[in-house]
């Protein structure tokens, strides 16, 4: 477990927290996992004594102080606490502070959720104390995912255990963008250190697969493989499968993208035209791609991700070549920030794929002079250039622009 004190612990008990956590030691011999001390994340109600990020789990850790040590404390998450048979009191008048930490969680996986972290369960640690004998609580609220206890080493132990039971773990990649969204005023630790503390390598980014977009065979690379699949009185379906030509690039690339090719999905629809997809990309180096006031922006700032995807389409008969991108940021006041600085004209942008060697048979050979847009969502901006394959193009072009604000709703992935 390695541990990141971000601020003071908001409760006294906070402190026994801190101690219970530094006992595991580094690595991943007793649980691995890196905890956020002192944490307040963005939007979060309140500040919390821990975010535990496990490679199977998220636990928030609220702390909350009992006027005095307890040997058996009653604590349901709905109802009166109890305290060797003596109900609660509070100044607030709050008979269940289970309530508390409970909405502290919901806007931690709601950060999560929108900032488009790794899918991981979040769930709740109440730690309770100056000393607490026996905390019973009711079996419903433990199959919510609710642990109210004592924080010691063997306690907080069995509670991550117990929660932490993602089917598919979490990368060092995955878990360095956790970290960030959580607390994005620090620097999360490199991925050879994430690795150290239990993460993986790598893991199938399974929450950005898209199930609407098929795969496309191109006709002259089909190799059919018929694969029968048989049910109780329904006749075999037959399943074509095929390999897709790797894309073409000019220069040194072209070795490159032939080896990387992946199949493409079918033509995208916005507004009844057809946008035909010409390969995507995903980096977490934002500022190695962009141009201008742009990269000089990204270079001061921290950008979680940056999706690239590239489309042809036509206009009265005439091709266009489209670049797409997608910035993630941690919050949205940054985001309405890169978006101020990307619309004003000529502060640059993000670069495309084609002046990367991602060039496609027909398509343009640069997005110079294109028409460019700009849209804002919570924390992400997307940049939309959009320029004439054949004949000049002029970034005024009203053709060019209303095809640029239908871009802006295309998929930065493929």
């Amino acid at each position: 477990m390695r541990l990141i004190r971000l601020g003071v612990e908001p409760s006294q008990i906070g402190v026994d927290v801190r101690a219970a956590l530094s006992t595991w030691g580094g690595g991943d011999s007793v649980l691995g996992g890196v905890a956020l001390l002192g944490v307040t994340p963005p939007d979060c109600p309140r500040a919390l004594d821990a975010v535990i990020v496990l490679p199977r789990g998220v636990l928030v850790v609220v702390g909350v102080d009992l006027p005095d040590p307890a040997m058996r404390l009653e604590a349901p998450l709905s109802g009166q606490w109890k305290i060797d048979g003596w109900p609660l009191t509070r100044p607030d008048g709050a008979t269940s502070p289970a309530a508390e930490a409970l909405e502290a969680t919901t806007a931690v996986a709601r950060r999560i959720q929108d900032m488009r972290g790794e899918p991981l369960p979040v769930t709740t640690v109440v730690a309770v104390g100056p000393y607490v004998g026996q905390v019973v609580q009711p079996t419903g609220d433990l199959n919510r995912g609710v642990r109210v206890v004592h924080p010691k080493p063997t306690t907080l132990l069995a509670a991550a255990r117990e929660l932490a039971t993602s089917d598919r773990p979490c990368s060092a990649d995955h878990a360095a963008k956790l970290l960030a969204v959580l607390a994005p005023t620090g620097t999360p630790p490199d991925a050879g250190q994430l690795r150290a503390e239990g993460f993986s390598d790598a893991a199938a980014d399974l929450a950005s697969a898209s199930t609407l977009l098929l795969p496309k065979v191109p006709p002259a690379a089909r190799r059919p493989k018929w694969l029968p699949y048989a049910a109780a009185g329904v006749v075999a379906v037959l399943l074509v499968v095929g390999l897709v030509v790797a894309l073409t690039s000019g220069g040194a690339s072209e070795a490159a993208s032939s080896t990387s090719a992946a199949p493409q999905p079918t033509t995208v629809v916005v507004d009844g035209r057809n946008f035909s997809p010409k390969g995507a990309d995903r980096t977490e180096e934002c500022a190695g791609h962009a141009f201008g006031d742009v990269r000089a922006w990204l270079a001061g700032h921290l950008c979680l991700q940056l999706r690239r995807a590239q489309f042809e389409t036509s206009v009265d008969g005439r091709k266009a070549g489209v670049a797409v991108s997608e910035l993630n940021l941690p919050d949205a006041a940054r985001a309405a920030e890169l978006h101020r600085v990307a619309s004003v004209a000529g502060s640059g942008g993000v670069t495309a794929l084609v002046k990367e060697g991602r060039t496609w048979p027909g398509g343009p050979v640069s997005f110079d002079r294109a028409a460019i847009k700009a849209v804002t969502k919570t924390n992400q901006v997307r940049i939309a250039q959009v320029v004439w394959v054949d004949g000049d193009s002029d970034p005024a072009d009203p053709a060019l622009t209303a095809l640029a604000d239908q871009a802006l709703r295309l998929p930065a992935h493929q």
